[in-house]
């Protein structure tokens, strides 16, 4: 194996995180990763060497996942319901109260529009910069900090109604 698919490797856990954000199905999160790493392979010599690797990949991915969706609705297919993820939460997490908030968080997450869902999870979740994933969502910078601040807001406000 290479260095590329060395690293590619590597960013599967990160890749599937992305993935559910945008499926909100683990199933089509599976196939959407699938479907991101066939195409990086195709298209390896688009890749830029000493360019981030997970930016490129993250790209893929949303630009894959825009075209499910245009093909489901071409072809009448309903996604997953929301609430199909509102259960799903780290088995790892200890204790009932941690698990209980990160499915509350989670839940919240999966509420917000798709524009600021992405932003969220590139920044908030992956670590990416705001420049990496202003890249990654091919927006300026600007916009997606505006959709990062009112995607944190409404988690935050979410998490403080379900507090109380």
């Amino acid at each position: 194996m290479d260095a590329f698919q060395r690293e590619m490797v590597e960013l599967l856990p990160r890749l599937r995180r992305f993935a559910r954000v945008l499926a909100r199905d683990s199933a089509d999160a599976d196939d959407l990763v699938q479907v991101c790493v066939e195409r990086a392979l195709e298209k390896r010599a688009l890749w830029r060497p000493g360019t981030r690797l997970d930016s490129w990949m993250y790209r893929i991915m949303k630009n894959a996942w825009i075209d499910e969706t245009r093909s489901r609705a071409r072809r009448g297919r309903v996604l997953a319901p929301p609430e199909a993820g509102e259960n799903v939460a780290d088995a790892s997490v200890a204790s009932l109260e941690t698990r209980l908030q990160a499915a509350s968080v989670e839940e919240a997450i999966a509420r917000l529009p798709e524009d600021q869902r992405l932003a969220v999870a590139l920044v908030l979740i992956e670590g990416l910069s705001y420049r990496e994933a202003a890249e990654a969502l091919e927006v300026p910078e600007g916009t997606l900090t505006s959709r990062l601040v009112r995607g944190r807001a409404a988690v935050m406000a979410h998490m403080k109604g379900s507090a109380a």
